[in-house]
């Protein structure tokens, strides 16, 4: 036997632990009672008002977003893509901080520009109008539709403008040679190519939004209505309901795997990303008198996710009051000392999150690649299954394998709640579809040929893998460590339900300042998350000279 087996064994093994022992419990607590096998927590969950409501809301919030989603991310990914829109280059940028954007820390924001009271939008409304009704409110479900589509659109905007750019030209040019005009063109041959990415964008739009937990948090619990997420969440508080929490999880996870097996339908039944190949020319659409007014339109929808948002947060971190005009008076540092020094959970909270960020990255990465070589190079029996489970948690929502793990690892053997590593092993389940997508990519492009020269010289795998393999996919490695990293401090959803008063993580401690009003300190943590953030995808940008909406410059 080849000394590398072990290695490829203890790889899988890892992986089917990771991903099967929480699903696993999480079935098995669902069924559970002290008399045995039940469908009681079930037939609750489908009979309680309540519960039916928050599924009814989950619905109406996931469609609603995923067509706002459509409706913003369809137009502007054909106007970066194919149309001499200035500014392009500045749109995409602006797009790649909307999607690194914790949704969360958007509502947050949103609170603070739209709130009925104090919202600032709606006190300059007042102010020039004398009106008593706010213009907005937040604090309800249009409200929370229009968030959630603001950082959900990113999505769309991706599967749409990588498809129109491997489109080539030349199919539109024939047809408007033909006579076609502009419309009947877009209609009858750009349409159709892109309609499968357009479908899927839809489809991913709509599995965030029902896998979101911040944004429902935030602006939903105080407006009185709750989603499946903020539902789970309440059953968690004490007394802790589990097995209802549990049963409540099942219809959540069943919708998100339905959706992405609806997305791999509709990608593999078309070959729409190689129409007209990578050679085709691409020529740019001539837009005329309609350039700046699109780029008014493209600006428009980024002062709603960036530049309101950021700026309010801003506003608010150099405040003594956010809700009061910036004047001297009201210009302090006395939020950045009060949530670096004088705040009690925020230097452990950082610590733990760089610490978590860090240590999942790194195994995150090591992982991903082992399994995306196994599975590439067709190593071992049972390779399709490995890639299955390795994409598999892409359909667990976070608050979902929050609860699985809970169930999991509060009984032996294995007794890791209270500690930070049900939190790592939360975070390197979630993250392992990013990271092994990423690292398959990376050995797709990577030929085997180089491998077996090393090999019929007599070196073993793991010395090919080491010597040859490793060093030809350093950049894509280092991409998938960024990609993951990225992914760990922005997380909320499975932590929410994880931490405890000893592992609090950053996203956390932004959500306890929340509920004691802090506004001017979750501020100040939220611009330290997004210069973090930021920080990590210039290095990837610059370094590895990759772009991080999917392309290489």
């Amino acid at each position: 036997m080849e000394r590398s087996v072990p290695v490829w064994i203890l790889a899988a093994l890892t992986l089917a632990l990771l991903i099967l022992l929480p699903l696993g419990w999480l079935a098995h607590v669902s069924v559970s009672s002290e008399g045995g096998v039940t469908l009681a927590h079930y037939r609750k969950v489908f009979t309680d008002p309540h519960l039916q409501k928050a599924l009814w809301n989950t619905l109406v919030l996931a469609i609603w977003a995923g067509l706002a989603s459509l409706a913003i991310g369809a137009p502007m990914a054909w106007l970066s893509s194919r149309t001499d829109l200035p500014g392009k280059r500045l749109i995409r940028g602006l797009i790649m901080a909307s999607f690194v954007t914790p949704p969360f820390l958007g509502a947050f924001a949103w609170v603070m520009l739209a709130g009925p009271n104090a919202g600032l939008l709606n006190k300059l409304y007042r102010s020039l109008t004398g009106a008593e009704d706010p213009l907005f409110n937040i604090f309800t479900m249009p409200g929370l539709i229009f968030v959630v589509a603001l950082y959900t659109f990113p999505y769309v905007f991706i599967m749409i403008a990588n498809t129109l750019d491997l489109i080539a030209s030349d199919l539109e040019e024939a047809a408007a040679v033909l006579g076609a005009g502009r419309l009947q063109v877009a209609l009858t041959i750009t349409l159709p190519l892109v309609a499968p990415a357009i479908l899927s964008g839809f489809i991913l739009a709509v599995l965030q939004a029902l896998a979101l937990f911040g944004s429902p948090a935030i602006l939903a619990l105080p407006a009185g209505f709750h989603t499946i997420t903020t539902q789970i969440w309440a059953l968690f508080q004490y007394p802790p309901k589990v097995e209802m929490a549990a049963a409540f999880s099942i219809p959540l996870l069943l919708a998100t795997a339905l959706l992405l097996l609806m997305q791999k339908k509709l990608l593999g039944r078309r070959g729409y990303a190689s129409v007209g190949g990578k050679g085709g020319q691409r020529r740019s659409v001539g837009l005329g008198p309609w350039r700046y007014p699109a780029l008014l339109g493209c600006l428009a929808v980024m002062a709603c996710a960036i530049f309101l948002p950021y700026g309010i947060l801003a506003k608010a971190a150099l405040s003594r009051a956010w809700a009061q005009p910036m004047t001297w008076e009201n210009l302090t540092l006395g939020n950045f000392a009060f949530t670096f020094f004088q705040y009690s959970s925020t230097q452990a909270a950082i610590l733990n999150t760089l610490e978590l960020g860090v240590m999942t990255a790194c195994v995150g990465a090591g992982l991903a690649a082992l399994l995306a070589y196994i599975a590439n190079r067709r190593i071992i029996l049972g390779h399709q299954l490995l890639a299955f489970l390795a994409l598999a948690p892409i359909v667990i929502p976070g608050v979902v394998l929050a609860v699985g793990l809970f169930v999991a690892y509060t009984r032996p053997p294995l007794l890791l709640y209270g500690t930070l590593w049900i939190l790592f092993v939360a975070y390197l389940t979630k993250e392992m579809p990013v990271g092994y997508s990423q690292s398959d990519a990376t050995f797709r492009g990577i030929h085997a040929e180089l491998e077996e020269a090393g090999r019929i010289l007599g070196a073993g795998r793991l010395r090919v893998l080491g010597e040859i393999t490793a060093p030809l996919a350093r950049s894509g490695i280092i991409a998938t460590w960024c990609f993951i990293f990225i992914g760990v401090i922005r997380e909320l959803s499975a932590s929410i339900l994880l931490f405890t008063p000893s592992t609090k993580v950053m996203s956390v401690v932004i959500f306890d300042l929340k509920e004691e009003g802090h506004f001017g300190a979750i501020a100040v943590l939220g611009l330290f998350m997004l210069a973090m953030t930021f920080a990590i995808v210039v290095l990837m940008q610059t370094v590895l000279g990759r772009d991080f909406l999917g392309a290489k410059e």
